[in-house]
């Protein structure tokens, strides 16, 4: 990926696949099949500014895999690959 730096408490995730077979082991196809909501954090922004003029760093950092809100965030394609970005807000948990 090219070098992107989102602003702010803003972070790009990229999905991560979802296993496509059902417990009965039926194959799910692609397009019957509901978008990952569990993605790896690829960069985060500098943090949030709050009114007093500090900034709150953001809670999480590139490499952690991350829950996140079934529409949350913009879907974008950088060097033809889709990424997500959205807020911290967003985001629900960070898978130890």
């Amino acid at each position: 990926m090219s070098s992107i730096r989102p602003l702010h408490d803003r972070v790009v995730i990229q999905r991560l696949e979802e296993e496509r077979t059902s417990p009965g082991g039926i194959v799910i196809p692609e397009t019957a099949a509901e978008k990952p909501m569990k993605g790896k954090v690829i960069a985060v922004g500098n943090g949030k500014m709050l009114d007093n003029g500090e900034r709150r760093p953001v809670e999480v950092s590139a490499g952690d895999q991350v829950l996140f809100g079934k529409y949350s965030g913009t879907e974008v394609k950088i060097d033809g690959e889709d990424y997500l970005v959205m807020r911290e807000d967003d985001i629900m948990a960070v898978f130890q």
